[in-house]
């Protein structure tokens, strides 16, 4: 049996009372309303029975991470054991086909119902674990190894869920991940320099001269960051491919949540990226009228 993993700070969200399926579910739809705006939002255009299947996928995905950043000053031997024993506890659950984990009893299910690959999960793993000791990647290369692992695995744990027409979905699916992890490393490239990490290829940086540890947007740091941009947009077109090989409000929800990452890139143009001064984001108020207007063809 796997040992206990500490608490992370989700843990003021954890029931009190006994875990039922049903507590765990509402548990995981809780993170991603607090946690994960953008992809809340856009599950509201998917079908109610669903929506809960995101959520739980949401729910794993951020209380590994919170392990991996939100700790406080535990050490990274800690940070590491606790990974560790999350990952035995989610792997030992699933291999007994049922958890009473108040996160991974829903995200056990889910992924029994959806036969999802359960390599998928250790992909996933093995790249948060790499956050522990990583602070910086060479080449686009090695970003994208990394990437592998925590965004565009993202995107293949979701097909099964998203139902796609087509297998030939899956490279689509992929960009789409590595698309929306980009977009953040761009947008938060501030803060991720607070935990001391570049998620900019360092080869990127040397090319256009900038110094990033200095924080600022110098007509250098505007270049490079036109650079990523639009590489980033390769990504969404090659992701846009793929949402006509989803079944019509599975593509709606998907292009819910590219149509509002890609506004957070143009957020980003707005301000003369300007990443170090102001957070590019997209307000509530934004992200509601979006998902109405998906939503009213069903009434």
């Amino acid at each position: 049996m796997p040992k206990k993993q500490p608490p992370v700070p989700t843990t003021h969200l954890l029931p009190s009372g006994p875990v039922t399926l049903q507590s765990s579910y509402a548990l995981c739809k809780e993170f991603n309303k607090r946690h994960g705006t953008t992809y809340y939002w856009s599950t509201l255009v998917l079908p109610a029975d669903k929506r809960p299947h995101v959520h739980a996928l949401y729910g794993f995905c951020r209380y590994a991470d919170d392990i991996v950043d939100d700790l406080g000053p535990v050490p990274v031997s800690e940070r590491a054991t606790a990974l560790a024993s999350f990952g035995e506890r989610f792997f030992h659950d699933l291999d007994a086909g049922q958890s009473d984990d108040p996160v991974l009893k829903a995200v056990v299910d889910t992924v029994l119902k959806f036969s999802i690959d359960r390599e998928c999960f250790a992909r996933f793993l093995r790249s948060m674990t790499m956050d522990l000791t990583v602070e910086q990647y060479e080449t686009w290369d090695d970003l994208l190894a990394y990437m592998d692992g925590s965004a565009a695995v993202i995107g293949e744990m979701m097909l099964p869920i998203l139902e796609p027409l087509t297998p030939e979905s899956i490279p689509h699916a992929r960009d789409l991940g590595n698309a929306f992890q980009l977009t953040n490393f761009l947008r938060d490239i501030n803060e991720d320099l607070d935990r001391k990490r570049v998620y900019v290829p360092q080869e990127d940086i040397r090319r256009f001269g900038v110094d990033i540890h200095s924080r600022q947007c110098t007509p250098q740091f505007v270049e490079l960051m036109k650079f990523e941009i639009a590489r980033c947009r390769e990504l969404y077109a090659s992701a846009d491919i793929g949402l006509s090989m989803l079944p019509k409000q599975s593509a709606r929800c998907i292009g819910a949540a590219r149509v509002l990452y890609g506004r957070i890139l143009e957020k980003i143009e707005e301000q003369q990226y300007n990443v170090f001064a102001q957070r590019a984001s997209v307000s509530t108020w934004q992200k509601a009228m979006m998902v109405t207007r998906l939503m009213r063809p069903w009434g």
